[in-house]
């Protein structure tokens, strides 16, 4: 049966009842479809919103002078008779040439460094992750500690203990240690400081922090049950850490050799303070062109080539190494 609106006493259904069968069943009032609108199109703004304070500042830090960098690397002049845009790529072929041995130094003590850290940040980040216990908290404020102190404080450190003279050298000399690293070119006689392996040091101790971090984070989330199981399986301790462990901790591992490898690539830091002219890095000729010759547009190129040349070894290290969680 068909439910009938009550009448009014003319006769004539009410109002309310009229509008609702005008209306039909289902149907919202007059501008409540305008207001639920308005409500959806926010809900759909607001991440674009919270966006927009690092979308202008990555837009004013980062976006802007990287176009006047690029315009500064192809302008020629000089600082007496001012710059002006020419299009001279031929700054990107001279910053090679001349400068070449510096790129390729820089990418081979950047790549030593990360590789030290990853043997020694490893087995540290391993113990924490899995078997500090109470302890985890105190050692992870120890790996951090570090950041306290000023990076330039820090690699002027590594100049006392690297001494000559000092403890640190006088033991690798007795050991025999300096006539192995004399021969592979690393050190200069019974001395270590002005020489690739203080910087290496230097590097290797200031961006280990670097390395843990990622590597404890993705060895803390691996779930111990599936070490258990393959304990129960009669798999070996390094069977395990083979088939197991380090499968699932390459996130970590392909996280930490990036934010090691790529700011180490341009430090000048360590190879200004522990080095000497022969160990110089792209980093050093970048900043003697900027603050020293005041050749801006060669330092603006050899600015790209360092961005551009990381840019490509780094895409091709993600696609060669990369996991799920990073590609």
């Amino acid at each position: 049966m068909t439910a009938v609106a009550p009448l009014s006493p003319s006769g004539r259904p009410p109002t309310g009842a009229a509008d609702e069968a005008a209306s039909g069943p289902g149907k919202e009032p007059d501008g409540a479809g305008t207001g639920t609108g308005t409500r959806r199109s926010r809900r759909r703004l607001t991440p674009y919103w919270l966006l927009l304070p690092a979308g202008l500042w990555l837009a004013v830090f980062f976006v802007a002078p990287l176009f006047y960098q690029a315009s500064t690397s192809v302008q020629s002049g000089s600082l007496e008779e001012g710059f002006r845009v020419t299009w001279q790529f031929s700054n990107y072929t001279d910053a090679l040439g001349t400068y070449g041995e510096h790129f390729v130094r820089s990418f081979g003590y950047a790549a030593v460094a990360t590789g030290l850290c990853l043997l020694i940040g490893y087995p540290l980040a391993y113990m924490i992750a899995l078997r500090a216990g109470r302890w985890r908290n105190l050692l992870l404020v120890l790996v951090i500690a570090p950041f306290f102190t000023s990076f330039l404080i820090r690699t002027l450190a590594w100049k006392t203990i690297l001494s000559d003279g000092g403890p640190v050298v006088g033991a690798l000399g007795s050991l025999h240690v300096l006539d192995v690293t004399s021969w592979l070119g690393l050190t200069a006689d019974d001395r270590v400081l002005a020489t690739p392996l203080a910087v290496v040091c230097g590097l290797t101790y200031n961006f280990l922090p670097f390395m843990i971090l990622p590597l404890y984070s993705s060895l803390e989330r691996i779930d111990t049950s599936l070490l258990e199981a393959a304990r129960d399986l009669y798999a070996k301790p390094a069977t395990t850490f083979r088939k197991v462990t380090f499968p699932l901790s390459l996130p970590g591992v392909v996280a930490g050799t990036l934010l090691t490898f790529i700011p180490a690539s341009g430090d000048y830091i360590n190879a200004q303070l522990l080095g000497s002219p022969n160990e110089q890095m792209v980093g050093n000729a970048i900043q003697k062109q900027f603050l020293n010759v005041l050749d801006y547009p060669t330092a603006a190129a050899m600015s790209f080539i360092l961005m551009a040349l990381i840019l490509i070894m780094v895409s091709v290290y993600m696609r060669k190494a990369g996991t799920e969680e990073l590609v």
